[in-house]
């Protein structure tokens, strides 16, 4: 037998309370439960097909959640999915896209999307300066993850680096440090003897042939969204 006075009561419906504080009622998770946390180097999915990397996250000038990606995965109005959390549902809408500079400018629901600064080994930290032939640059993409390699050569729109970019790793950040100075959008294609070289340098980062990834210069993507006045003007990383 056990208590059952009011004091017995009172002992028995704080216990109650307490079990039921720390495991919860079923399908009682909070608002931020449900929310995708992204950020530079975070998988995602466009327009319910199309699985390619978050460059960065932040706000734009009139504090609009906004994030990049490349051009070539989407197509204006797209909806935006987080690649390991579909249960969130559709997370933002492509709201500009430049195919021609190949990038593309995300607005995010503040709702549904929790932003972070790091992913993985990448943690962007603000904007660098462009990159210099002999550099180290390290990339961080949805499929091959992050690797690091030499950059070989620079333009002012785009840089040509030794990463590992396999399809998926399109849009995600190039960065040296904690600084962001890029936005990758490929690789070169080089074939040898019907063997995509990419295959042979992400299995063998020692090998001595190379098929050259390229970045778009991260100052001159943002330099664009400025001049056009777009959803993304004057965007700053998290």
């Amino acid at each position: 037998m056990f208590a059952t006075g009011r004091i017995g009561i009172r002992v028995l419906v704080a216990a109650a309370l307490t079990v039921l504080a720390t495991v919860g009622f079923p399908g009682s998770a909070t608002a931020a439960d449900q929310r995708a946390a992204l950020g530079g180097g975070s998988g995602i999915v466009l327009g319910g097909q199309s699985a390619c990397t978050l460059t960065t996250i932040g706000f734009d000038r009139d504090d609009r959640m906004v994030g990049l990606t490349a051009g070539h995965c989407a197509e204006l109005g797209m909806s935006v999915k987080a690649e390991r959390m579909p249960q969130a549902g559709i997370i933002g809408t492509v709201a500009a896209v430049d195919h021609h500079d190949d990038y593309a400018v995300i607005e995010f629901d503040r709702g549904k999307v929790h932003p972070i600064r790091q992913v993985s080994s990448t943690l962007i930290g603000g904007i660098g300066a462009p990159p210099r032939e002999g550099d180290v640059v390290c990339k961080n993409g949805r499929t091959s993850g992050f690797n690091c390699g030499v950059v070989w050569d620079t333009h002012r729109w785009w840089f040509q680096n030794q990463v590992c970019s396999r399809p998926g790793d399109s849009g995600g950040p190039v960065t040296i440090g904690d600084r962001l100075v890029g936005m990758n959008i490929g690789h070169i294609g080089v074939k040898v003897l019907d063997v995509t070289v990419f295959d042979i340098v992400c299995q063998h980062p020692g090998a001595p042939i190379h098929d050259p990834a390229v970045a778009s210069q991260i100052g001159m993507v943002l330099d664009d969204i400025n001049q056009s006045g777009v959803i993304g003007t004057g965007f700053k990383p998290l």
